[in-house]
């Protein structure tokens, strides 16, 4: 081999193991930290010192449950710390629960369930003195025509917190909520469409509680509810 032609093997070689050694070098960016979104919704730690703009409430299971409303996060729903009745005075006191979970921007009516004591007399009229954080509020509900006889059935129920809101208390799953696809509404009812989701679920069995904002108020007379979907397939009267 000449020197020119070794010269030039040398110089290739050299040129190849000055290309490895930068590549081996490469440093790769690292890929930026996860964040938390909600379809572009900025989240927010629970706010208990305010309950929001009212307080209602709403009988379930014929009298042996309460559904209290309070607007805020539909993520972060209040949790009962304690409740406890003083004749016909039910004192309800809620917390937001673990402090640290982040909560979505958005202000809508939510439901809390809240098991009558002991001694109330649903057949008269109820005052919920209600305490979340700093703030307190009160709700009225009248009295039921008749009391519950035994124990719950653990069906459905739903009963009215607004002229055109409700609460629908379901059982099951803890994990697994029930989500609203559709509402029609009719003079007498409405026909509740849920979006069915092949989900995995927690096996425990729990009442679970929704707000329905009708898209019209009711003015007065029976309703009911129509509910299709997610296993939920039933007629439930609205309590008045």
């Amino acid at each position: 081999m000449t020197a020119s032609r070794m010269r030039i093997v040398l110089s290739a070689l050299a040129l190849a193991g000055a290309t490895l050694l930068v590549a081996g070098c490469t440093v790769t960016p690292e890929s930026p930290a996860p964040t938390s979104t909600d379809g572009g919704t900025t989240t927010t730690a629970p706010d208990d010192d305010v309950i929001g703009d009212d307080v209602e409430a709403a009988w379930l299971d014929g009298g042996r449950a309460i559904g209290v409303v309070t607007w805020g996060s539909s993520s972060c729903v209040p949790i009962v710390d304690d409740v406890s009745a003083d004749g016909q005075m039910i004192s309800v006191a809620l917390s937001d629960g673990d402090e640290n979970q982040p909560c979505t921007s958005d202000l809508v009516p939510r439901a809390t369930f809240v098991a009558v004591p002991e001694g109330v007399d649903v057949t008269q009229d109820v005052e919920i003195a209600i305490a979340y954080g700093a703030a307190t509020e009160d709700a009225d509900l009248d009295g039921l025509a008749e009391a519950p006889d035994g124990m719950s059935e653990n069906g459905p129920s739903a009963g009215w917190f607004a002229d055109d809101g409700v609460v629908l208390l379901t059982w099951g799953s803890s994990t697994c909520q029930p989500i609203i696809e559709d509402i029609e509404q009719s003079d007498a009812g409405a026909t509740v469409t849920f979006q069915t989701i092949d989900r995995p679920c927690t096996m425990d069995f729990v009442p679970r509680l929704t707000t329905i904002t009708l898209p019209m108020e009711h003015v007065d007379g029976p309703f009911e509810l129509t509910l299709v979907g997610d296993n939920l397939d039933a007629t439930v009267p609205v309590q008045d």
